[in-house]
């Protein structure tokens, strides 16, 4: 009985230390992560494991052991953000793969890299013809991008001499019938403002809308509030 109380203490206790550790080590989407970080990461998590299911008397020395490997971490990343030839070492460098034309077939016996699984991440980015493309690179973190030739990229406003008004972000002023106040002050509006507008577009209860938005272009899009359920498949 003393260990069905025992764990479930012991399991919110790793988890919450893990969680302090990470924020600790920065947040990093997976695909950001070298390899390095991703090996510290699974090697933390494990040792949490084990210190949830600790029956014994000994969970300090894992949590000791996540201190450690934290720890190193972070010193890692701090030489590896001072010191280029570090982090080359421990993340890695870019690798060009493709460029004019020309596969390098070095480059790819060194990354152990297939060629099937190249030309699939190439189709995988909307490339189906090498022609397409100018050049290829292996990121350090295992991504690829992409450079297509002038002719085949996409046209920008630069290209067509075009200079287009400038976007800011939308700001929400009213989420589930609710006033977001912070944000009508933050673009200079108050809540008599608002509701005068709201009722210009026929809506005569907060509770009737559930989203409603500002623009730089001063427009506000309000999306009524609909309980029902869609429960048709679009793409069955």
């Amino acid at each position: 009985m003393e260990y069905l109380i025992k764990i479930p203490i012991l399991s919110l206790s790793s988890i919450l230390v893990l969680f302090i550790l990470s924020k600790l080590m920065g947040n990093k989407e997976i695909s950001q992560l070298s390899m390095f970080d991703y090996t510290i990461g699974i090697t933390i998590g494990s040792i949490a494991a084990e210190m949830a299911t600790s029956l014994e008397d000994n969970f300090m020395e894992p949590l000791l052991a996540m201190i450690v490997y934290t720890l190193v971490a972070i010193f890692i990343s701090f030489i590896s953000a001072k010191f280029l030839p570090v982090r080359r070492i421990i993340e890695g460098k870019s690798v060009i793969l493709y460029d004019n034309g020309k596969i390098f077939r070095g480059n790819f016996k060194k990354m152990n890299l297939d060629l099937n699984e190249f030309l699939m991440q190439c189709r995988v980015n909307g490339y189906f013809n090498l022609a397409d493309l100018q050049t290829v690179i292996l990121e350090a973190n295992g991504k690829m991008s992409f450079l297509p030739k002038s002719i085949k990229r996409p046209a920008t406003p630069e290209d067509l001499s075009i200079k287009p008004k400038i976007e800011n972000i939308v700001i929400n002023l009213i989420l589930d019938g609710k006033i977001l106040k912070e944000n009508l002050k933050f673009i200079n509006r108050d809540e008599n403002w608002l509701m005068k507008e709201i009722k210009k577009q026929g809506f005569l209860h907060l509770e009737q809308i559930f989203l409603a938005t500002y623009d730089n272009n001063n427009n506000l899009s309000i999306y009524k509030r609909l309980d029902n359920k869609n429960l048709s498949d679009p793409f069955g």
